[in-house]
């Protein structure tokens, strides 16, 4: 394949001496690169042991810092305008490279390089890279403001910059460039993910894409609908304390649906409960809603709508998982309701990388109106919804896709949405080379996890290795049918459970008989809808 055999020779403008195959420069050497647009600030080895990268918002909690092996640390900045400052870090291991490469992606605003990420490629063996997107600083998009070159190094341009630089740097340390390349991140990291693959089709073989936020346009316009329903009226918002029992009358409507009661919607799509079955009859209390937070609740379900064409603008959030830990509480109801996470997410993209304007207020938000200047303005640079993979299909290349479906920050929906649209729009455009000629899980597939929530947490089979099955359909051509998937079971922490998670549109069917708790008494099948 092409990208397998892309000369690095534009980019490391540097004379490198002739040498055989395999040999490396020293790490310390590599402060005198001559990169296109580019310069190495710094190159150190790293000794074995504890891992010193910052934590950053990829670590979990106070967790001890992972043992790691040696590698050289090289840092630089990318400058493809003159508004750019790129920072970049790359990882080379000392010793055992496994002759590949895996570039991580950010999540939010990115705005820091997400060291904890690379330590799992590293400790794989792999040369790794990840950048800051173009800025530092991640708690907005203040940084956008009177910088349209750093809203595209954010779209798109940091990723595949840092892409190009790493792979250089890799050539001049080892002497020849990575056999193969693999991109994995979830969440802005999942948008960056499916943007090269629509993009960049030769930048990476296999493409690793968790909950996308690759409609971010209309994503964030979601987050400022459920912030005008929950700060409506002093009473719109649900408080915490009412979310078990939001949940738990959920449950009571649809979780035998799938076969099995188990605290778990194997897909939420088919649930039809009506949050008014709550609606208190006398005293408030906190096992039910007021009719404000029944209209909330049903405004959170339904998703945005443009009132003058009724167009659906962005997937509701599904039912079942309103309860469970790090979902609605964090992100759409906590007990202030002016904190919640999609708020702060939604004000600033449309406050700042949208409008740039400190007075604006979203409860002044037009659906129709606001929602076409940032799809013009920003959605054209941030927004990876292009169906078009027939590049990437060229390529070879393979992309896994996985969301959970009690994500509280992207609506799992849009997951299915994008890949149907992909379905639809390559049935058009059948590949030669294929079997079966138009199939799209020929190269793409997509898994949906029941209770999982943003990247991960939630309740149910939250815990799984999507990677290795994706360098089994890239190296070996064995495309995945299920992930296994562990957790504990729904409202009992105590009881591990593991469950198939099958590629979409397949659930997994419990066979009737064995432990429930047990994946090998599942089968994947298409569910009755």
């Amino acid at each position: 394949m092409l990208r397998r055999f892309v000369s690095v020779i534009a980019v490391v403008t540097s004379a490198i001496p002739a040498s055989p195959l395999f040999a490396q420069q020293t790490c310390e050497s590599l402060t005198n690169l001559k990169l296109s647009r580019t310069t190495v600030t710094a190159a150190t080895m790293v000794p074995p042991g504890p891992s010193s990268a910052p934590a950053g918002p990829a670590a979990a909690g106070n967790a001890a810092a992972p043992a790691v092996p040696a590698y050289c640390e090289v840092k630089g900045t990318i400058r493809p305008s003159t508004d750019s400052e790129i920072k970049f870090a790359v990882w080379l291991p000392a010793t055992a490279w496994n002759g590949k490469y895996r570039q991580e992606g950010n999540g939010g605003w990115a705005g820091s390089i997400p060291y904890r990420s690379m330590i799992e490629p590293l400790t794989r063996g792999y040369a790794t890279a990840a950048t800051d997107d173009g800025h530092e600083g991640g708690a907005g998009a203040g940084w956008a403001v009177g910088h349209p070159e750093k809203l595209i190094d954010f779209g798109y341009r940091a990723v595949h910059e840092t892409s190009v630089q790493a792979k250089a740097i890799i050539h001049a340390f080892y002497g020849r460039d990575p056999s193969l390349s693999y991109f994995a991140g979830c969440s802005d990291g999942g948008r960056e993910a499916l943007m090269e693959g629509q993009r960049y089709p030769e930048d990476f073989n296999g493409i690793l894409a968790g909950a996308p936020a690759n409609n971010w346009s209309h994503l964030f316009t979601g987050f400022i609908w459920n912030e005008q329903a929950a700060l409506k009226s002093p009473g719109s918002s649900i408080p915490p304390a009412k979310l078990p029992a939001l949940q738990n009358a959920v449950m009571a409507a649809c979780d035998s649906q799938d076969g099995l009661k188990d605290g778990l919607l194997s897909d939420p799509r088919s649930c039809r409960f009506d949050p008014a079955v709550l609606l208190c009859k006398a005293t408030e209390d906190a096992n039910c809603l007021t009719a404000a937070q029944v209209e909330t609740v049903k405004q959170i379900y339904s998703g945005p709508k443009n009132p003058r064409t009724g167009e659906q603008l962005f997937p509701g959030w599904p039912r079942g998982a309103e309860a469970a830990p790090g979902t609605w509480a964090a992100w759409i109801t906590p007990a202030n309701p002016a904190s919640a996470i999609q708020f702060m997410f939604g004000n600033t993209y449309y406050g700042q990388a949208v409008f740039e304007d400190p007075t604006w207020n979203f409860r002044a938000f037009d659906f129709d109106r606001d929602v076409q200047f940032g799809d013009a303005k920003v959605g054209a640079v941030f927004n990876s919804t292009n169906p078009d993979l027939r590049s990437f299909r060229a390529e070879g290349g393979k992309l896994l896709q996985y969301h959970g479906w009690g994500d509280a920050a992207i609506s799992a929906l849009s997951s299915i949405d994008y890949y149907e649209s992909v379905q639809t729009f390559l049935s058009k455009f059948p590949d030669a080379r294929s079997a079966t000629g138009r199939s799209t899980s020929d190269f793409y597939r997509l898994f949906m996890i029941p209770g999982m929530g943003h990247c991960g947490g939630g309740m149910g089979p939250n815990n799984f290795d999507a990677f290795t099955p994706l360098e089994s359909w890239v190296e070996k051509g064995i495309p995945p049918t299920q992930l296994i998937g562990t957790g504990t079971v729904a409202g009992d922490p105590t009881t591990k459970m593991t469950r198939p998670i099958c590629a979409y549109p397949s659930v997994a069917q419990y066979k009737g008989a064995g432990d429930p708790n047990d994946a090998a008494n599942f089968v994947c099948m298409s569910p009755a809808r």
